[in-house]
Order: C-alpha cells, then sequence, then structure tokens
C-alpha cells in the first residue's frame, strides 16, 4: 500500500502520476526524461502496489495547480501566477503551490526581464550603476542583452561589457536589491543560492548579439583600459570550428590567404562539417593533393594544431576588419544582400 500523500517523495508522486494517466501517455512523457530519470521512475513505479482513489485524486489535483501555475508564470512571472493562485485556492494554498513550483524549478534571477521587450528593460535600468546594469544583463538573454548594449551611451558599453567579463558569483542579498530596480514595474522572484554570472565567455555572447560597429568600438576602448582582457574575448569571438559559418566566397578568400601547411594541421583534427565546406571550396585536384598530404603528416603535436588555427583564426579577424570577408553575427548591418 502506497503512504499518504504528504510523505510521498518526489519520484513516488511522479509514479503515481504516471500511472494514474495511463500507458500512452506516459510513454510520452518518457520521450522527454533522461535516460537515468527513465530508469529511476521505472523502478519507482515497478514497486507500486496499489494506490486508493482517494490518493490519486489528490496527486492529480497537485499536479493540475502546478501545471496551472507554470502556465501562469510564463505568462506574467512569479508575481502574476501568485496573485490568480491566491484568488483561485487562497493565500495559504497558493503560497504552497508557488513555493513547491519554485523550488523544483530553481527560477533564475531576473526570469521576468526575460519575458519582455529589450527596449522596456533598457528604460528601466538605462540610468543605474554600470555594475547593476551588468549584473542584469549577464542574466538575461544573450541576444537581449546584446541588443541592451548596443542602445546604452557609447561611453559606457566597454564599462559595462568588462563588468560583465570579470564578474564572479553574486550573493542573492545584491541580487534581491538590483531585483527592486525594476519590482516596481514588473513581477520577479528569486533563487536562494549563489549563481555564477558574468564571465568571459558572457561577454563574448553578448557582444556576438551586438552589430559590427558596436563590437568594434567596445573592443577598442577594452583594449585601452585591459588589452589582455580585449584579446582574450577577441580569441573567443571567433573559432577555428565557426569556418562553417562563413560563405563560399569568404571561404575561398581565405583558403587563398592562409599558409596552406597551417591549413593541413588545422583540417586533420577538425570536424567532418568544416572539412567537407572547406573542401567544397577547393578545386578537385586540391582536395586530393590535400588529403593525400595530411594522410602522409603522420601524428601531429596538438600545440601544434592550435597554434595553426589560431593564425588561420587571425587571419580569418584581419580579412573581416578590412571588409574582404564578412562574418555574419546577430546585428542588423550584417544582412548580406
Amino acid at each position: 500500500m502506497v503512504k499518504q500523500k504528504e510523505s510521498l517523495s518526489g519520484k513516488q508522486k511522479a509514479a503515481i502520476l504516471l500511472i494514474s494517466l495511463g500507458p500512452d501517455v506516459s510513454a510520452q512523457v518518457y520521450k522527454y526524461l533522461t535516460e537515468e530519470e527513465i530508469e529511476k521512475l521505472s523502478l519507482e513505479i515497478s514497486s507500486v502496489k496499489k494506490v486508493n482513489a482517494h490518493l490519486k485524486d489528490d496527486v492529480l489535483a497537485q499536479f493540475h495547480q502546478i501545471a496551472l501555475a507554470q502556465d501562469y508564470i510564463s505568462q506574467g512571472g512569479i508575481g502574476y501566477a501568485k496573485t490568480v493562485l491566491e484568488k483561485a485556492f487562497g493565500t495559504e494554498e497558493a503560497a504552497t503551490i508557488t513555493n513547491r513550483l519554485t523550488s523544483s524549478l530553481q527560477v533564475r534571477p531576473f526570469d521576468f526581464a526575460r519575458k519582455v521587450d529589450p527596449q522596456q528593460v533598457l528604460n528601466f535600468i538605462q540610468s543605474e550603476h554600470p555594475q547593476t546594469i551588468a549584473l542584469v544583463l549577464s542574466y538575461l538573454d544573450a541576444e537581449q542583452s546584446g541588443q541592451i548594449l548596443s542602445e546604452l551611451p557609447q561611453k559606457m558599453q566597454a564599462d559595462v561589457a568588462k563588468r560583465i567579463a570579470t564578474m564572479d558569483s553574486t550573493s542573492p542579498e545584491i541580487i534581491s536589491q538590483v531585483e527592486q530596480v525594476l519590482e516596481r514595474n514588473i513581477s520577479s522572484s528569486l533563487t536562494e543560492d549563489y549563481t555564477q554570472t558574468g564571465g568571459i565567455q558572457a561577454v563574448v555572447e553578448v557582444l556576438n548579439g551586438v552589430d559590427r560597429s558596436t563590437e568594434r568600438t567596445i573592443l577598442d576602448d577594452l583594449e585601452t583600459q585591459d588589452p589582455e582582457l580585449a584579446e582574450e574575448i577577441k580569441k573567443r569571438m571567433f573559432v577555428f570550428e565557426d569556418i562553417v559559418i562563413l560563405d563560399n566566397r569568404a571561404i575561398q578568400r581565405v583558403i587563398r590567404e592562409v599558409d596552406h601547411e597551417d591549413l593541413r594541421l588545422s583540417l586533420k583534427v577538425a570536424s567532418d562539417e568544416v572539412k567537407d565546406i572547406v573542401f567544397k571550396n577547393m578545386s578537385s585536384r586540391m582536395v586530393e593533393t590535400f588529403k593525400e598530404e595530411m594522410e602522409y603528416m603522420g601524428p601531429v603535436r596538438l600545440r601544434d594544431v592550435e597554434e595553426a588555427q589560431t593564425r588561420i583564426v587571425g587571419i580569418i579577424r584581419r580579412l573581416e576588419d578590412v571588409g574582404e570577408i564578412i562574418i555574419a553575427r546577430g546585428g542588423g548591418d550584417d544582412i548580406i544582400v
């Protein structure tokens, strides 16, 4: 006999739910689970001998409440969900539902801001301190952050980008203070744990979402303020495997420009996708020669390959800087017509 609802674990409730839904629906749910989750859940289901109707109804009702709360969150955030749930189930039950949901979902700070127009967020934060702006942008989607960064005053852009790149863990108290700046306009919620935000990769993703002009301005300013940081960001903004995003004309230009020994070294350990697109832009005779020389090359040091790829990436960046090739990013200025 299964225990009372109050003493059931999450896995036991999930098992009862799937048993109640039947094999066809359960099979569809399994498609969205990992192998480990399927194994654990199947084991739990197999251990359930009998579920009384009252307990089954309680579990189904709880699932329905959480599903409703999730739907309300997607419409307007935790604050909106809580308001609607209070009207439907009362203050105490609404608090129980939202606490249960947020603890299981681990809702990220500034979740509300990812659901609104970037311009609206910009209006709320543009007069704040650059560190506050950097914290908010660290939590937003890269595309949103890129658009907002592009709209900030030019003299502030590099400063905010640098703060994102050098940001480390931030305490819940600080995050809460920043969220209160936006709380007057949009519902919000917090996680209780320390969250890793920012970092160099974060600013790279943001810069990949801005237009080329904004990117150049920020990187030029960063080179003056912090040359090492600027160089590290540049290295990550285009890697050798990103050759696949270049158009055929650009790839052909790169092939003519780079040292063929470097290209052979780089291709030796490259993905099939990279090899295919590079070979596609060579003559059949050149492809045959390259493949033969790569075969006879034998084992190579990974360090030599990485250095060769770095030299090629440097050439690609130089060709882009002088306007000979275009690397399509997120900004409207990079649309090719």
